[in-house]
């Protein structure tokens, strides 16, 4: 009996008390969404918009086409530089796995049904002298039947400086994914952003930004 409770203590301080569902979803969780899909990706930040298309299909420095600018069909120079940049931009499967950063040791139920849970837990600690985790706080929402996150939130819970001239008042960013079903995984369905603050007491650093993702289609295996 003593060999069991050392054991069952010992299991809770590794996984930190994690709901089993929520962790059997993050293990393969992506943010970025799973590789080998292509989409169009629209973004808007103001008065400013961007339409894009990426084909995972074509070789990694040919994926991101020009599909319109604030509205429009994209001028002869506009796609000229789009196409310069995109030798400095690469989608193909790098990107972090931002689960990685989550402290599964700070994991505690918000709420749960037979159908949904929402969790909410703390970011790793960062480099020495990077003070933001401290202020950050991330909710998941997980659909259970379907093992889908849903929702991802990352969202500060006060008025924080990450650094020298820096003062944020607010801080979110928030993703949005599909339900996964049968032949179609989990895929990124939007993110927004939110953003309150000032550098140096005169600049503002205001913005909204929204990306959304749509016209998902898988690329054919070739044979």
């Amino acid at each position: 009996m003593r060999l069991l409770v050392l054991f069952c203590t010992f299991c809770a301080a590794a996984f930190g008390g994690m709901p089993p569902a929520l962790e059997a979803a993050l293990r393969d969780f992506r943010a970025d969404g799973p590789p080998g899909w292509s989409f169009v990706q629209t973004s808007t930040a103001g008065t400013e918009s961007l339409a894009e298309r990426f084909d995972a299909a074509k070789p990694e420095f040919e994926r991101w086409t020009l599909l319109a600018k604030n509205g429009r069909a994209p001028t002869a120079d506009e796609e000229r530089d789009y196409r310069e940049k995109q030798t400095r931009r690469s989608r193909g499967g790098t990107a972090p796995r931002i689960t990685e950063s989550l402290d599964p040791a700070t994991v505690e139920v918000v709420s749960e049904t037979e159908e949904q849970l929402v969790c909410r837990c703390r970011l790793k600690k960062g480099e020495a002298g990077d003070k933001t985790a401290e202020f950050i706080r991330v909710t998941l929402s997980l659909h259970k039947p379907t093992q889908t996150i849903e929702t991802f939130e990352l969202g500060s819970m006060a008025p924080f400086s990450p650094t020298l001239g820096i003062k944020l008042a607010e801080m979110k960013t928030v993703m949005s994914f599909s339900r996964a079903e049968a032949g179609r995984p989990s895929l990124l369905l939007r993110v927004t952003t939110r953003l309150r603050g000032r550098a140096f007491w005169f600049k503002s650093l205001d913005q909204d930004l929204m990306v959304v993702f749509s016209d998902h289609a898988k690329i054919l295996s070739k044979r």
